[in-house]
This record gives C-alpha cells, structure tokens and sequence, in this order.
C-alpha cells in the first residue's frame, strides 16, 4: 500500500515536527520563566531598600516634628524671660535714678561708663607717646575704681542688690532659650533635608520598581504564551501518535473511527499540506486498502 506508507512517512515527519516545536516552546518558556524569577528577585530587593529607606525617613520625620515642637517651646520661654528682663531693667534703671547714691558734684555713673569706652577706642585706636599713654592708662584705672565704688554703694541697698542678681538671672535665661532655639531651629532643619533625600530615593526606587514589574509582566506574559504553545505542539504529537498507531495495525477506540471514510486522491495532499485528518481517516483507509 504505498498510498498508506506515504502517509505513515509522512506522519512521522510531522510528529518529529511537532515533537521539535515542542522542545523549542519549553525550552522557550524555561528561559522566559528564569527571566522573570530575576526579575521578581530584582523586584523584591528593590521594594526591600524602598520600605527600609521609606522607615529612615518616616524616622527623620518624626525627629524633625519633635524637634520643631522644643524650637517653639524655647522661642515661648525665650520670649517670657524677654518680658521678665524689660521688666528688671526697667526696674534697675529706676533704682539707679531715684536710689543711685552721689556725692556732692560727683559724676554720674552713666556719664564715667561713657567717658571710659571713649578712652579705651582712644588706646586702642591711636598712636600714643609712652607718658601720654600712661597717663591714659591711669585716667582709665581712675573711672574704673569710681564706676565699682559706686556699684558697691548702689547695691548696699538689698532691694536694690536682689533686683540686680534677677535680672542678671533673666539675661542668662533670656539668653539661653535663644540659643536654644538657633540650635534646635538647626537640627530641625539637618532633620528635614535627611528626610526628603530619602523620600526623592523613595521615589526613584518605586519608579525602578515600577519599571521592572512592567518587565517581569511582559516576560511572564510570553512564557505563559510559550507555555501553551508547547502544549499545543504536545498535544498535536499526541495525536500523530494516534494515528500512526493506527496506520500500524492498532486497535482504536472506537470514538476514533466515527467520520466518513477518507477518499484516496485527497488524502495524502491535505497531510502534507498540514491539514487535520484524524485517526479514524487513516484507520479507515488502512481498513478499505484504498492505496
């Protein structure tokens, strides 16, 4: 029957063919798979330093809160020893007007502060002659012992000695609060900026994650394709099979045999041009010897 023989060549090649397709679309979708197991590796390092460096900054972000909460607690106290100190110098400078003992005819302390700074820029300031200079030193020591002479008998006074030591007590806390606010004010800002280059890294990674997982989709899309093309090229060698073992003398089922018997001029030329027969065709023509 070389009719039939042809037929069974030609199956055999076939089923090589679809065997060969086979292996390509799995060996395919193995690559594919491997792919996209790098990426989704790729993909979950990348959401790991996310979330760590998201944690870093959420941490600056509560320190920089806490931070601005002490600046406006310090800008409030420096503020309520402000208060206190006007109000003690305002205090002071009344005692020293109405209190303030004074010779008769001497200085006021006022006047012998101002002419010692005018003497002290003179000294510093110009060129002087080595008797002319120790006068000047000796006028400067002179202003000096009279200026402390009279700040001892002006805190004779005890009001006036417990107002004094008060407002030296608020200048220093004045003072104090003011530089804490500049310090914390500081460290607030060092905070912030720490914690927006971490959320512009944050950015940068959710997009790099972005990226890949548009990558492992489309790589897992063409191995799911590949995938079904390889059980497609599995399932048509299954069904070569089937029919050679027909075409070999195999008992099929019955369910094999149900359609019209193959017609022997047409046969071979729609195997060869890849048209389905099925098994029942080739048992058929097997049966009737047509060939």
């Amino acid at each position: 029957m070389p009719c039939l023989t042809d037929a069974t060549d030609e199956l055999e090649r076939k089923r090589a063919e679809a065997n060969a397709r086979a292996d390509d679309h799995r060996a395919r979708r193995d690559k594919l798979n491997g792919e996209a197991r790098t990426q989704a590796e790729e993909r979950s390092r990348i959401i790991d330093e996310l979330h760590g460096r998201s944690s870093d900054a959420q941490e600056h972000r509560h320190h920089r809160d806490d931070l601005n909460e002490q600046v406006r607690e310090a800008k409030r106290l420096r503020e309520e020893w402000n208060g206190k100190l006007q109000v003690l110098a305002d205090k002071v400078a009344e005692m020293k007007r109405t209190r303030a003992p004074r010779a008769q005819g001497a200085v006021p302390v006022w006047r012998l502060r101002k002419d010692l700074k005018e003497l002290e820029f003179r000294h510093m300031t110009t060129a002087l002659t080595p008797d002319a200079e120790k006068r000047l030193i000796e006028e400067m020591k002179r202003l000096e012992a009279a200026i402390r002479e009279q700040d001892e008998q002006f805190r004779a006074d005890p009001e006036v000695d417990t107002a004094i030591a008060e407002l030296a007590i608020a200048r220093d806390e004045a003072e104090k609060h003011h530089r804490a606010v500049g310090e914390l004010a500081e460290a607030a800002q060092s905070e912030h900026e720490s914690m927006v280059k971490l959320y512009e890294s944050v950015d940068e990674l959710r997009r790099q994650a972005d990226d890949v997982q548009a990558k492992l989709i489309e790589v897992k899309t063409a191995a799911d394709d590949a995938h079904k093309s390889h059980i497609a090229a599995i399932e048509e060698v299954r069904d070569y099979e089937k029919m050679l073992y027909g075409a070999r003398g195999g008992r099929a089922p019955s369910s094999w045999a149900d359609s019209e018997p193959p017609k022997e001029e047409d046969f071979l030329a729609r195997l060869k041009k890849g048209e389905k027969v099925s098994t029942a065709d080739l048992l058929e023509l097997q049966k009737t010897g047509r060939g």
